[in-house]
């Protein structure tokens, strides 16, 4: 079987390492007629042409960056961040074996057999956060006669940001996708008419706290999907410092892409090579790999400077707000 693993000893790029990872895995999927590997390779090459051009980067940053304008316009009195960044090569391939584990264990514990590879398939093809931006604003203190009111006043401005970002972006060549109904608002501060692409995680909260509004978009230059999250400050802090900060997160993962009790080895290959590749993952240890510009003490203490592990940046842009002596 091949793995990522494998590459990551060589002193190579990452793209030269993501480039011969996925030419193995590809005549090893020919060879064995493994249909799910061939999904497989294809996703990569999405990562391939994220790390490989560039050029469509710069442009779609800089229409990204057409909306912060607009913002520091229309809100000069807000603060506010725009983040951006590409999954990493480890997080995308994790993901990926993850979500076979995850749809197979859940899909034979519930029916007492496997999904057809034509279901596997279609549950594949889901992956629209590659490329995500982040919005995250903030009301300063010195602009709020009641500053008990802030998180009212902040989540307002969040879905009148909302309101206005699907024809904003979708007039400069990006088309909205539709959430089909996933995390469906009922908030009466978003407009029906951009309802149905908003997946609302902040009128409905998740039991560890995390609040965001997450929208879709398909880059009709590029061909890439990105995800774009809009946030306040307070649900940023609790998302990436607080109760909802990424290592808690990425343990729930593990533990769920860790479970095969219910299913006994050798009876579905597809369910087999996804966790055993899932697994050797989480147990890298960083500090070992040769990866040109990548370097770890530990698990904890990484420097990145490739996009192997953390992700490459690719924004940011920074407001602080205006008119703080008035």
């Amino acid at each position: 079987m091949v793995t990522l693993n494998d590459y990551l000893y060589s002193g190579d790029t990452v793209l030269r390492i993501l480039q011969k990872y996925m030419k193995d895995l590809r005549e090893d999927a020919r060879k064995n007629h493994n249909e799910i590997d061939i999904v497989h390779c294809n996703f990569l090459l999405q990562i391939e042409e994220l790390l490989e051009h560039n050029d469509f980067l710069t442009a779609q940053s800089q229409k990204i960056r057409e909306f912060y304008k607009y913002m520091v316009s229309e809100y000069p009195y807000l603060s506010f961040t725009f983040k951006g960044r590409i999954k990493s090569l480890i997080r995308a391939e994790e993901k990926f074996n993850g979500y076979i584990v995850e749809y197979i264990y859940d899909y034979y514990t519930e029916n007492g057999k496997y999904p057809s590879v034509l279901e596997l398939k279609n549950r594949l093809n889901c992956f629209r956060d590659l490329i995500a931006y982040r919005i995250v604003i903030s009301i300063p203190r010195c602009h709020l006669k009641h500053p008990e009111d802030r998180e009212t006043e902040e989540v307002q401005h969040i879905y009148r940001i909302a309101n206005v970002l699907p024809e904003f972006l979708e007039e400069r060549g990006f088309t909205v996708e539709p959430a089909g109904g996933v995390g469906e608002s009922t908030s009466q501060l978003l407009a029906d008419s951009v309802r149905p692409y908003y997946r609302d995680y902040i009128e409905s909260a998740n039991p560890n706290g995390y609040r965001s509004l997450h929208i879709t978009f398909y880059d009709n230059s590029a061909r890439c999907y990105m995800e774009v999250q809009l946030r306040t400050k307070e649900m940023d802090d609790i998302a990436e410092i607080g109760s909802a900060n990424h290592l808690g997160y990425e343990k729930k993962q593990e533990y769920d892409r860790a479970r095969r009790g219910a299913i006994p080895k050798g009876e579905c290959i597809y369910f087999d090579e996804a966790y055993e590749r899932g697994m050797r993952l989480q147990q890298l240890e960083l500090a070992k790999l040769d990866v040109n510009m990548f370097a770890a003490v530990d698990n904890s203490l990484i420097n990145d400077g490739c996009g192997l592990y953390r992700g490459r940046q690719i924004l940011p842009y920074e407001h602080l707000s205006r008119f703080q002596n008035d």
